[in-house]
């Protein structure tokens, strides 16, 4: 029972991270892309990265954590995939109109429900997919505005539906069939991640807003909100990893809704952003489906927990009653020992 408490709590505090330093870094990222004028999205990430990876490599030498080695093409395959993922997404937010990218986003949900089914054979219930059916109503009526198709814009949607599916499975898996830790994996596959963000940023953001991120002008504010981003970022790829292993990819889409519809409240509170009746309802009705969501999970986990109590139960009764010493043809043997 003890386990099981310390392990809700740690749940719950991978959830709270999470979301308080996504929210926290959207809104410092929003500051210095639409303010400050600095728009290398994918080059940033690189640099998020890099700096996640030396905080956890300092940690590793102070013995915070003990690093457990994984097979060298599993990290690497692992991180190229994520980083390639990340490029995806920031390809397809530039190839096409904001609507479609948020409806990329939400796709990766029922993408993931049908992987995680037909290959991993893991069973959703009616009520959890009936709960995300809700949600994606929901976040899509609060922040889909338009759909502009083009051809080049959805086969890159298409190729980060996959891989960012693919990474978010693996990182799940690796974990629990490697037995280890957010934090071991992060620190092992984070170098990979940085690397090809690292070569093909550059290339990306210039491709995208026809800016080079070497030749631009760098501002002491501009350097300082370079520096808090990255800060930020070491707690949410922390927490991404840490959310992913003691949840599951579904839940984490889920959690990553839930602060695009916080991040939609705290743009209109803090940042004056257009607020309209649309994305009140819209925001309404997704929490109702995360609210959903969380009762039928919580419900089913403690009725599993309750059969699995029963069968231990039955199992031990079994064991109880069963003769102790058995002879041949499974008589029982007299016992004269003295007591």
């Amino acid at each position: 029972m003890g386990e099981m408490t310390s392990f809700q709590l740690g749940v719950v505090g991978a959830l709270f991270l999470s979301v308080a330093s996504s929210v926290s870094i959207v809104i410092c990222n929003k500051a210095l892309m639409s303010n400050l004028g600095f728009p290398f999205a994918t080059t940033l990430t690189s640099w998020h990265l890099m700096v996640t990876y030396c905080t956890l490599h300092v940690a590793f030498k102070f013995n915070f954590f003990e690093n457990k080695p994984i097979e060298m093409k599993t990290v690497m395959l692992f991180g190229i995939l994520n980083g390639v993922s990340i490029g995806f997404l920031n390809l397809s937010l530039g190839f096409n109109s904001i609507g479609f990218y948020q409806m990329t986003k939400l796709a990766i949900i029922p993408f993931t429900v049908l992987v995680e089914t037909l290959f991993l054979k893991k069973q959703f219930s009616k009520n959890i997919k009936f709960a995300l059916f809700i949600l994606l109503i929901g976040v899509g009526i609060a922040s889909i505005t338009d759909l502009q198709l083009n051809f080049v814009g959805t086969i890159l949607s298409l190729l980060a539906i996959v891989t960012t599916c693919a990474g978010q499975i693996l990182t799940n898996t690796i974990q629990k069939r490697l037995n280890i830790s957010s934090t071991q994996l992060l620190y092992q596959s984070a170098p990979f991640q940085a690397a090809i963000l690292f070569v093909s940023g550059p290339v990306v953001d210039q491709f995208l807003t026809k800016q080079s991120v070497f030749a631009y002008k760098y501002s002491p504010i501009v350097v300082g909100f370079i520096v808090l981003s990255c800060l930020i970022a070491v707690s949410v790829n922390f927490s991404t990893f840490l959310v992913i292993g003691k949840t599951s990819p579904v839940t984490y889409q889920v959690l990553g809704h839930l602060k695009t519809c916080l991040v939609l409240g705290f743009g209109y509170t803090l940042l004056h952003d257009p607020f309209t009746s649309r994305n009140i309802v819209g925001i309404l009705v997704a929490i109702i489906g995360m609210g959903l969501y969380s009762y039928f999970c919580v419900h089913e986990t403690k009725r599993k927990q309750v059969g699995d109590h029963s069968s231990m139960a039955q199992v031990k009764e079994k064991d109880t009653t069963a003769p102790l010493l058995a002879g041949k043809n499974g008589q029982v043997k007299e016992n004269n020992s003295l007591v």
